[in-house]
């Protein structure tokens, strides 16, 4: 009886494990019951730091899709493995039916144990029960079939699960054709929870300063244009009607509130900027919106009233972590809309954290529980080597889109200057490589806390040109001239460009 592995099996094995995820991904999509999606999120919170920290910095978002990648090989090779012992299986007992049931069954149990869904781990297990059985199909313990004839029959049942994989997948992304989670959210409900939200838009978008480039951001950034980052390839996938806040830790019993009970509250709509602590110093991760919800003070006084925790873990449903001292906590803000709709499922819906001045990493998405503590403790970011809670550091950015040549020969310089709560105070701008400095004309201030402004100068070109920008806050400190990497507390230095001929 045959009993070694040849390449034939192995080779039946693969296709097995690449249709299983096919046909998850066929019957699923990226939702959480997809087999790949729990295998993402454990390769993600065991990935250990300095490995993270070379993947953001050298290969940006790119590097995500790494995790991606070796979480959809793990899924494969492990249905693979149980259409492998269906294999040996169905050759030992000299029954196939057997063999492919062990792999049928056993996908099945596999793949609801990693996701915890019944009926779409069919999606899964059907795949690898075919695969074995039409690749198995004539195998015995004495097997006497020419060689040509299993060769052909494995060829042909590898072709076959090719030609699935390639179907699960243009099938899938037909059924899902159209504007995904984000690009066409809802309007806010009907007023008074809406009143003013336009109102309030128009007003931050008229600060824009008039430019020559039309490509360049205004003072708003469409949703669609809003820069994302997550720890995770999937988001969560959480209702309004299921939402809940749940207040934990040092204060007696707790308290829920629930996501009517958030809207009822005080509604404000502010304009809020946010930065990525990932990003290079002139990087693209910057942008502006106007976010619609309630401050978060009155909550945590409502649960503490005496003040007696310092410290707040704020947790969130796709499994990530900050902490933050109370006070700063309490100056944030709790959203549910964003420039004018609901908060779309990539900036966290139903209700996602806003904390003033902070990296962008400390505003947590998908929010479900505050817990209030007197122990301080790290959390995602900083267990991974970051420092991504402090206070965003100044920038002023001049991108491709803001280098503009005149129809009078004038070169346009434009970008957009953040400090976080300080505020701008002035961009200098250079076009000798900071040999002298000229003051950028700023767009109008905002009434907003925690918001960027646009800057604009104008100069006639003799050549090449070492353009510098550096920006400086409201209480009158510069933009560090010094360059440093995003790890571990955000990218700084001054932003330089060659301008001219």
């Amino acid at each position: 009886m045959p009993t070694d592995l040849t390449g034939r099996d192995l080779l039946l094995a693969t296709a097995a494990g690449a249709a299983a995820v096919a046909g998850s991904y066929l019957a699923t999509g990226w939702s959480r019951s997809f087999v790949v999606s729990p295998l993402d999120q454990a390769i993600v919170n065991r990935t250990p730091g300095p490995i993270v920290t070379v993947a953001i910095e050298t290969l940006g978002d790119s590097g995500h899709l790494l995790h991606v990648a070796l979480a959809l090989a793990v899924a494969a090779g492990l249905f693979g493995a149980l259409s492998l012992v269906g294999q040996r299986i169905a050759v030992r007992t000299d029954r196939l039916s057997a063999g492919v049931a062990a792999a049928g069954v056993g996908s099945w149990l596999l793949a609801v144990g990693m996701t915890g869904a019944l009926s779409p781990a069919l999606g899964a297990a059907l795949p690898v029960a075919v695969i074995t059985a039409l690749g198995s199909g004539g195998s015995t313990s004495d097997d006497t079939q020419p060689v040509d004839a299993a060769r052909r029959r494995v060829l042909r049942t590898v072709s076959g699960s090719l030609a699935f994989v390639v179907a699960a997948v243009i099938g899938r992304e037909a059924f899902e054709a159209g504007p995904g989670p984000g690009e066409t959210p809802e309007p806010l409900p009907d007023a008074p929870r809406s009143e003013g939200v336009e109102t309030r838009i128009r007003d931050v978008e008229s600060a824009s300063l008039t430019l020559e480039s039309d490509d360049l951001l205004g003072m708003v950034s469409p949703i669609g244009e809003f820069y994302n980052v997550d720890i995770a390839q999937l988001d969560p996938d959480v209702t309004a009607a299921e939402w809940s806040l749940t207040f934990t830790g040092e204060i007696g019993p707790g308290r829920t509130v629930t996501f009517d009970d958030l809207i009822d509250r005080p509604v404000e709509h502010r304009a809020i900027s946010l930065r990525c602590v990932g990003e290079r110093v002139n990087g693209r991760k910057l942008d502006t919106a106007v976010w619609t919800g309630t401050p978060i003070r009155p909550l945590l006084e409502s649960v503490d009233p005496a003040g007696d925790c310092h410290c707040a873990m704020v947790r969130g449903e796709d499994g990530y972590y900050v902490q933050f001292p109370v006070e700063v906590l309490a100056e944030g803000f709790l959203a549910w809309g964003m420039n004018g709709k609901v908060l779309p499922t990539g900036h966290g819906h139903p209700v996602r954290v806003l904390i003033p001045g902070h990296w962008g990493e400390t505003n947590v998405k998908w929010l479900s529980e505050i817990e209030l503590l007197n122990v301080e403790e790290d959390g995602y970011w900083e267990e991974r080597g970051w420092e991504g809670t402090g206070e965003v550091k100044t920038v002023a950015k001049l991108w491709d889109e803001g280098i503009t040549e005149l129809s009078d020969g004038r070169i346009e310089l434009a970008g957009h200057a953040y400090a976080g709560t300080r505020g701008i105070e002035r961009v200098d701008v250079s076009t000798d490589g900071g040999g002298s400095w000229t003051d950028a004309v700023l767009s109008d201030p905002l009434p907003d806390g925690d918001v960027w402004r646009q800057w604009r100068h104008v100069f006639d070109p003799d050549g090449t040109h070492d353009v510098v920008v550096r920006a400086v806050d409201g209480a009158g400190t510069a933009q560090a001239r010094e360059q440093s990497d995003p790890s571990p507390s955000g990218a700084s230095g001054w932003v330089r460009r060659t301008v001219g001929e």
